[in-house]
């Protein structure tokens, strides 16, 4: 990991933009030292989604973590990945045509999650030898399949905030059932990218004993100011 630049976003918030390898991330910290760690997860390109991941962040230091997150392959400024482009294509004209989804499903999402899913935790190994943070770790948001399988393969994960929103393979819907950790999973009930009863039914699939749904009102892009709150006060539950 190789820090490439820096910049105060207030008194408190130090953000800081890194490279692992060739992968970018920004990584957001507070004066206090080594405070629990949260990953925040996006659907890709850093760049669009600063200004909310930057907002997600400001509300994680002010309750005492650090933040950080990593560019998705194929996104951003990374190499284009021809075969997810493809997938995706083939993703919109078949939701159009009203044709099954499945097999495209499995196209699309499972590489991304086999390719992301080490480059989160390599970037996990670098950022918890830092002073400035400590464990334990959370994960939030981004695209649920990722979040599944960071929370069955990485032991330094102690909560997770999952978005519903993105299509899940039976696969990993089959491995939510081997996750033990807390979660909250939030649900735009009206989403229009999201197939409601499947949410529901990997909600229930998930293997926590502790796991909370928060179901709002509105379309995808409608999760209500408040919720990042209480994620906040979820993480300060179980890592602090």
């Amino acid at each position: 990991m190789r820090f490439t630049s820096h910049q105060r976003l207030d008194d408190t918030v130090l953000e800081r933009s890194f490279t692992l390898g060739e992968i970018p991330g920004i990584l957001w910290t507070s004066t206090s030292a080594s405070v629990p760690l949260i990953l925040l997860g996006h659907p890709g390109g850093l760049h669009a989604m600063y200004p909310r991941l930057a907002a997600r962040a400001r509300g994680c230091v002010a309750a005492g973590f650090a933040a950080a997150t990593l560019e998705l392959p194929g996104s951003g400024d990374r190499p284009r990945w021809a075969a997810a482009e493809q997938a995706r294509a083939d993703l919109r004209r078949a939701l159009e045509a009203g044709e099954p989804v499945e097999e495209i499903v499995d196209r699309l999402v499972l590489p991304l999650v086999e390719k992301a899913v080490p480059e989160w935790r390599a970037a996990l190994d670098e950022l918890l030898v830092l002073p400035e943070i400590g464990g334990p770790v959370g994960y939030a948001g981004g695209l649920i399949s990722i979040g599944i399988r960071m929370a069955v393969l990485e032991p330094r994960i102690a909560a997770a905030l999952l978005f519903a929103g993105s299509f899940v393979p039976a696969a990993l819907v089959e491995q939510a059932r081997q996750i033990t950790i807390p979660l909250q999973v939030l649900l735009q009930w009206d989403d229009e990218h999201n197939d409601r009863s499947q949410t529901l039914d990997l909600f229930d699939a998930f293997g926590s004993t502790e796991k909370t749904l928060h179901a709002n009102m509105g379309g995808h892009t409608g999760v209500p100011a408040f919720e990042g709150d209480s994620g906040n006060r979820f993480f300060t539950r179980h890592l602090r």
